[in-house]
């Protein structure tokens, strides 16, 4: 018998006042799984995303089933330590209101769900450990002094990890997480991605197919507010499918360095 899934959505809808935003959205992911969502921008990528962390809750006037980790109701926070979300915009945060924080700090900070540590913040002798045991995992107990101001946009990408799993969540959400990354920052990022999948389940929330790594066993094709395919990754990433996804004849290429997309009159 298969487990219970930890993301179970079925016939969700979601307005912004009287605008709908997602319709139809039916998803299951199983614990044993790593999933791709991607679609083209404006598809409901990000919309979705916070659909997963409660930051918006689907229009009641539709019947609907939302389950996380086997729950209906969730605390907001506990939640989001559960899920382990990596976005772009924490990565900012950091950058424009923490420049001083060290590394450490980044990573601790998760206890409190805050942007670096402050003098009221207490820690045990267990926080700290967990949060040197992640730094060493993500190989970046080296730069555990070093300043947010000082580091690479792919350092403090690792920190930002590392604030996440100290929580031990048991899903990793990860939206568009080589964005603003060189070619150099990027490679070295998505080893980090997939030594994360030895530890815990993965959802990337892309447009970029260079993101697909080889552990991907799931994805999820979004287009106009919807999940227009999912399923298992070789019966969903077709020709087909991601022509009408990205409104252009693309043909899908599966060579050994993972999934590419070309457009078939270049």
């Amino acid at each position: 018998m298969k487990t219970e899934p930890v993301i179970d959505f079925e016939n969700v809808f979601v307005s912004y006042g009287l605008t709908g935003v997602l319709h139809d959205i039916n998803l299951k992911i199983y614990p044993d799984e790593n999933w791709v969502i991607l679609g083209a921008n404006g598809s409901g990528k990000s919309t979705l995303l916070k659909l997963f962390s409660n930051d918006i809750y689907p229009n009641t006037a539709h019947p609907f089933k939302k389950r996380i980790f086997g729950k209906d109701r969730q605390d907001i926070f506990e939640l989001k330590n559960k899920l382990g979300i990596i976005t772009n915009d924490l990565h900012y945060k950091f950058e424009t209101r923490s420049p001083q924080a060290r590394a450490i700090d980044v990573v601790l900070s998760g206890y409190y769900s805050a942007l670096g540590v402050f003098k009221h913040h207490d820690f045990t002798s267990t926080q700290l450990e967990e949060a040197k045991n992640a730094m060493k995992f993500l190989d970046i107990y080296d730069i555990a002094d070093k300043k947010v101001c000082e580091m690479s946009t792919g350092q403090l990408r690792r920190c930002i990890v590392g604030r996440s799993l100290i929580h031990n969540p048991g899903l990793f959400i990860l939206d568009e997480p080589t964005t603003g990354l060189d070619i150099i920052a990027q490679n070295s990022f998505i080893k980090t991605i997939r030594k994360l999948t030895q530890k815990v389940p993965i959802v990337l929330i892309t447009h970029d197919v260079s993101e697909i790594i080889p552990e991907i066993t799931h994805a999820a094709l979004m287009y106009n507010g919807t999940l227009y395919k999912t399923g298992r990754i070789e019966e969903v990433l077709t020709s087909e499918n991601v022509s009408v996804v990205f409104n252009a004849e693309i043909a899908v290429e599966h060579g050994e360095y993972g999934y590419n997309f070309r457009l078939k009159d270049v």
